[in-house]
């Protein structure tokens, strides 16, 4: 995963991205996990996201990539951000959900399964992570920045050896206004075995 891009952009991506309202995610993801229950921020990006969570008296731990970005996160929730990468990072405290808005697409399509793996660890059995991707089936490199782009199959395929199983899957226009052509798959996986109930 390239870290570069948004050390050296950080100031606009955070300005680009703190503000988006993400109320329609949150309010499908939110209600699965127990009140005050414990959220992983998987690629925090400006922390926009941990910040709800705290204000809608969640516990949090947030993680990402970038050295920038790490510290405007911190700034922003007062949590100490910890730099780690998706296949790296480990907690004590198993997590009632993981929430991975935008950031799993950067990591290499090929690293994708063991990235997943890594986080179902983190997650307690029956758990939920919600993730996002670009939506199609290729990889791409656009601006300096690498994306993995996914579809329900080619999803399947990256959780395809973990305890994760998709619970549902849907597509939205992008939140931000000058993208609103731009696709995402969005899914919500729990971790379990198949044949539990």
């Amino acid at each position: 995963m390239k870290t570069s891009f948004y050390n050296v952009n950080a100031e606009s991506f955070y300005n680009d991205t703190v503000a988006v309202d993400l109320s329609p995610l949150y309010d499908l993801f939110l209600p699965l996990l127990a009140p005050s229950g414990h959220i992983i921020d998987a690629g925090c990006g400006s922390g926009r996201d941990s910040l709800y969570f705290l204000q809608h008296g969640f516990a949090v731990s947030a993680f990402d990539a970038s050295e920038r970005l790490v510290e405007k996160a911190s700034a922003l929730t007062g949590l100490d951000v910890e730099l780690n990468t998706f296949e790296h990072f480990r907690t004590e405290k198993l997590a009632d959900g993981i929430w991975a808005c935008a950031s799993l697409l950067h990591v290499a399509s090929n690293a994708l399964p063991a990235a997943f793996t890594n986080l179902s660890k983190n997650l307690k059995d029956g758990g939920y992570l919600y993730c996002s991707f670009k939506y199609g089936n290729d990889d791409v490199e656009r601006g300096g920045r690498y994306f993995t782009n996914a579809d329900e199959s080619r999803l399947t395929m990256f959780i395809k050896h973990t305890r994760l199983h998709m619970v549902k899957t849907w597509i939205t226009a992008d939140a931000r206004p000058d993208r609103q052509d731009e696709k995402w798959l969005n899914a919500i996986l729990v971790k379990g075995n198949r044949n539990e109930p």
